[in-house]
């Protein structure tokens, strides 16, 4: 029996001569699989394989993934100078200084001064040991975060199971209570018929009151299926499949007849039943959004 989270952290780091690397993976609830990756652009060639790395653990879940990287190396700078921009700018100083008779002469001071001749470039460098070190991270990463929504996917499974007890409680506490139904109504019809007999109703009347009965007279249908249900429930939890959105729409369908019985009984002792679980399956249904 494996059932999986869908919030969990993992970690995982890298290091080598002259590079370290951190890869930090988080999930949250999703609908879908859809991941994100933080990282340097020089990385950005090794995302397709992050991804499938991940997908190999990941089902469904919002992924949020962010790569740091440390060391000598990983950044390269040089000096760019605007040659041609220089020389007219030269020129234009010393052309000034006769014109105008100005004293003193160009130093280098002025022409480091202006950045639109001069300023350093930085670019980022990428190579094959960075990236290995990048996907071995995020291995490991992926890994303890795996642990981690396994780990929490036991604790929601306990939950669940212990909800499902309350249910099939109540479940049979409305099994006993649905002969009470048909008394209900057979003594209403019954009623009705004897004022039909003493012209206190008419046929339209009595028909529409028998209709009633025929639709509202028996739950035991219902039960049977929301007993079926919740079966069906426990041995999904057993799947070694994503289950989460299959147990989201097996829980939809108890609602479904935990809605109709409560519309066909007119007791309160089934009505108070049905609330209870109604109550069950709400907290089935917040449990079960954090299921892979």
């Amino acid at each position: 029996m494996m059932v999986v989270s869908m919030t969990g952290f993992g970690r995982g780091k890298t290091e080598s001569n002259a590079f370290s690397v951190n890869v930090e993976v988080k999930t949250v609830n999703h609908r879908f699989c859809e991941i994100n990756i933080r990282m340097p652009r020089q990385l950005l060639k090794i995302e397709d394989k992050m991804k499938k790395k991940l997908n190999q653990h990941i089902r469904r879940g919002r992924v949020e993934v962010y790569v740091s990287l440390e060391g000598e190396g990983i950044v390269s700078r040089k000096v760019h100078v605007d040659w041609d921009l220089l020389d007219e700018y030269y020129l234009f100083l010393k052309q000034a200084r006769e014109k105008y008779a100005l004293e003193g002469t160009v130093t280098l001071q002025d022409l480091l001064n202006r950045s639109e001749l001069l300023h350093i470039e930085e670019s980022e460098l990428g190579n094959e040991e960075l990236e290995n070190l990048v996907l071995s991270a995020t291995e490991e990463a992926v890994l303890l975060l795996k642990q981690m929504r396994l780990a929490e996917g036991e604790e929601l499974k306990k939950d669940l199971l212990a909800i499902i007890t309350q249910l099939e409680a109540n479940v049979l506490a409305l099994q006993k209570y649905a002969p009470l139904v048909v008394q209900n109504f057979k003594e209403r019809l019954t009623k009705r018929m004897q004022e039909f007999a003493m012209g206190q109703i008419d046929e339209t009347r009595i028909l529409t009151e028998i209709a009633i009965f025929a639709d509202k007279a028996d739950i035991n249908e219902e039960i049977t299926r929301l007993k079926s249900h919740t079966q069906q429930f426990v041995q999904t939890l057993k799947s070694e499949e994503p289950i989460g959105r299959k147990l989201d729409f097996i829980v939809q369908e108890m609602n479904r007849e935990a809605n109709t019985i409560g519309s066909k009984a007119n007791d309160s002792n089934i009505a108070k039943k049905v609330v209870d679980i109604k109550s069950l399956l709400e907290k089935l249904k917040e449990q079960v959004q954090n299921i892979e």
